[in-house]
């Protein structure tokens, strides 16, 4: 039997090297643009990469790096990629022994970065020309980092007068205690500071814990047709990383809370989210706040990680990956996350991905169990819906013996639908139409052979529906019983609603 590389196909990975934070995503038309903070050793300073991926956001081609340390720089790290007068502003963290400060890089075509690629891994794209220090040491504040830079509004009351100028919110101050700034500006280059961003109404935030990597986001909710503002932060707690997100509308440097702390992924690993933005045109202005898409990085531990005792970087060289592109849309204040299109049909042609749609009844008492069973036969996790909670367990995995089990509320009333897509080592589940998302690393041994779904208690699977690679020898699958109800692609493209 041939052995199955724990390196995702459908998943951005790096090359060679590990991967730390996704740095920005940018949609061109039907082209992805990822930008990710990598070292390509362990011990090698951090920098950006660049990978595109055309028509999809499954296939990565590999572009030459973007930003790298020079001068007194120690390293480079994280920041956000934004559209601009035709080109792109890379806003990145510069790093030297006296701290920290926001920098600028500019792509005036963004086309040419995936012409031409060097055969040196280290070279840096020709393309990208540094403009300099955007935001330093001010207005009392020092350190300044982790940039998140989005459109300001022509006024805060109508929204949909459009946007002039823009945001940023930044991290600065003591990595123990770290404040998040508002600051402004006519051009994105001449940065203005409005103060420490404040809340106003119940956070479900404890103070004391640092709140880093913050990102802002803009959707309209399907229920009243507002547009809210979306603060997503990750608190670093006991060498964890959980990551979450406040609803409400930003006004200045005040933040008038709708919808208090929520996670917005229950899984193992899942830190430090970056959202999709687009170039002009891509979309209709009028669909441009429905929904928007969400990478993340699969690491529970972020800056904690100790690459070093990664499987994949012991075997192959590379460690940790991006997450699947999630749909984000609002519902009544809350977020729902599913699959993009297009993924179940991307199963077939790859070697190590797999995925289980179902629908199901599940009344109180009973549950829906998945087993995701190895090429040895062996189960490497468990996903179990109880109805009222989501359970993704690996701990019976010689990989990740004695793991906490990962759990989840599922709220009553909500469609008992489950969706879970295996891909090398990936596994990434939707649960309730979306409501609730998990993802984690999962080694499989030979990769993902089968699904054993089953209810226990008085529940039904009312139908489902699995894949798996074309190329997998079918004498050494088990008799599978392939349901297929859900009747058109359209409805296989993610859970059921």
């Amino acid at each position: 039997m041939a052995t199955i590389s724990p390196r995702p196909e459908l998943h951005l990975t790096p090359e060679v090297g590990v991967l730390d934070a996704p740095a920005g995503a940018l949609r061109d038309g039907d082209n992805w643009h990822l930008f990710h903070q990598y070292r390509p050793t362990p011990d090698a300073p951090a920098r950006w990469a660049h990978q595109v991926s055309e028509g999809n956001p499954f296939e990565w081609d590999v572009c030459e790096d973007v930003i790298a340390a020079e001068g007194d720089e120690t390293l480079v790290r994280a920041g956000a990629v934004v559209a601009v007068d035709g080109g792109v502003n890379l806003y990145f963290t510069s790093v030297t022994e006296d701290g920290t400060s926001v920098h600028l890089a500019r792509i005036d075509d963004l086309d040419a970065t995936s012409q031409e690629v060097s055969e040196d891994p280290l070279a840096l794209d020709p393309h990208v020309r540094r403009i300099g220090e955007v935001v330093g040491d001010r207005d009392g504040f020092n350190r300044f980092r982790s940039p998140c830079v989005v459109p300001d509004w022509i006024t805060e009351e109508v929204r949909a007068d459009g946007h002039r100028g823009w945001l940023m919110l930044a991290v600065a101050g003591d990595q123990s205690l770290p404040n998040l700034v508002m600051l402004t500006s006519p051009d994105g280059r001449d940065w203005n500071t409005l103060g420490p961003l404040t809340f106003n109404g119940h956070t479900g935030l404890d103070p004391d814990l640092p709140l880093v990597s913050p990102r802002l986001i803009r959707l309209a909710d399907e229920v009243d047709g507002e547009i809210y503002d979306i603060l997503m932060v990750t608190i670093e707690h006991e060498g964890i990383d959980i990551s979450g997100y406040l609803v409400g509308r930003l006004r200045g440097a005040e933040f008038q809370v709708r919808t208090p702390f929520s996670r917005i992924d229950f899984g193992h690993d899942f830190t430090r989210p970056r959202v999709t933005n687009r170039t002009p045109g891509t979309v209709p202005e009028a669909e441009r706040y429905l929904s928007t898409s969400l990478f993340g990085l699969m690491n529970g531990v972020g800056r904690f990680d100790d690459a070093t005792t990664h499987p994949s970087l012991q075997q192959e060289g590379w460690a940790n990956c991006l997450s699947l592109p999630r749909i984000l849309s609002l519902q009544n204040g809350l977020i729902y996350q599913t699959p993009p299109n297009g993924l179940p049909d991307q199963i077939p042609d790859s070697v190590s991905a797999a995925s289980w749609i179902g629908l199901c009844e599940i009344p109180s008492g009973s549950s829906l169990r998945v087993e995701l069973i190895d090429a040895a036969g062996n189960i490497a996790a468990v996903v179990t819906h109880q109805g009222d909670l989501l359970v993704l367990d690996r701990s019976m995995n010689p990989h990740h013996a004695g793991d906490h089990m990962a759990q989840a509320p599922l709220a009553e009333g909500d469609s008992d639908s489950l969706s879970i897509f295996v891909d090398g080592s990936t596994v990434e589940v939707f649960a309730d139409g979306g409501a609730i998302a998990m993802a984690s690393r999962v080694y499989i041994e030979g990769g993902c052979r089968e699904f054993n779904a089953r209810i226990e208690g008085a529940g039904e699977i009312i139908r489902s529906y699995e894949r798996f690679p074309r190329s997998f020898d079918s004498s050494e699958l088990p008799d599978y019983e392939y349901e297929n109800n859900f009747g058109t692609d359209e409805e296989e493209e993610g859970p059921v609603r």
